[in-house]
């Protein structure tokens, strides 16, 4: 699903820390060209994966390639990284099957997989250059659903926390959580960014009730707030808490 949504912090700007090494001299997000991540979630009529662990697998991929040794540095792919994180942050999550994955899968990127679920993540491009193998794909058709009620959260890695007041496609949702992933990612040391990477990305995703979605909201953890462009309202649809062994993450001072 199509998402022009800015990842946020409660009291950080939506993008990079100051000190990271992809911010430039650009102060104004909307006057820079702008870029968007692909991604792709292959999905058979008769053996579609399940919805949550379609979600888990997006936040991973693009935590693969934020993390690759060809987004960074002087890789081939660290120009259109800079880029697109120097611009607003866009992810735009498409479909494939059959013909279409295997074209998809020819193309510059990687195929992150999950228990089931595969999903294949691109360098970005300018939103008016997408390769014409993905600009094919379709953006509907990803509603996924949980065949049998998701294992709890694993407290030793981060919890990508739905809002549980929206009801969204799986696209929609892939786009969102991908964005709390690298809300996660913006936030460690490199150290700590090596042994979440040595350790495969262990996350998970889930929906709290009310009351917690409350509390997470106020905590000071990082929270996705979406522009609303499609498909729901602006507002906030995730928060991110850190986990117990990777990903450790600090709350930030509230203010008023």
């Amino acid at each position: 699903m199509s998402s022009n949504d800015i990842p946020e912090s409660p009291s950080a700007p939506a993008g990079p820390p100051a000190d990271s090494p992809f911010l430039t001299e650009r102060t104004n997000r909307d006057e820079a060209p702008q870029y968007v991540m692909p991604l792709v979630v292959h999905i058979e009529k008769t053996d579609p994966p399940a919805r949550t662990d379609a979600l888990r697998t997006a936040a991973r991929a693009v935590l693969v390639m934020l993390s690759d040794e060809r987004s960074v540095g002087e890789g081939e792919w660290a120009r259109a990284m800079r880029d697109w994180q120097d611009a607003r942050i866009r992810k735009v999550v498409r479909r494939a099957r059959g013909a279409e994955w295997r074209k998809a899968s020819a193309l510059p990127g990687i195929t992150v997989t999950g228990d089931e679920a595969e999903v294949r993540v691109y360098p970005p491009v300018p939103l008016d250059g997408w390769p014409k193998e993905l600009v094919k794909l379709q953006v509907s058709g990803t509603d996924l659903d949980d065949p049998a009620p998701p294992a709890a959260p694993d407290p030793a890695g981060p919890v990508l926390w739905l809002n549980p007041e929206l009801s969204i496609s799986a696209g929609k949702e892939m786009a969102q959580v991908g964005h709390g992933a690298q809300l996660a990612w913006w936030e460690l040391s490199e150290t700590e960014r090596k042994d979440w990477r040595e350790a495969g990305f262990p996350l998970s995703v889930a929906t709290p009730d009310a009351n917690r979605w409350k509390e997470l909201t106020v905590s000071g953890l990082p929270l996705v707030r979406d522009a609303g462009f499609t498909e729901i309202a602006p507002g906030l649809t995730v928060a991110v808490e850190g986990g117990t062994r990777y990903c450790r993450l600090t709350p930030r001072p509230q203010h008023p």
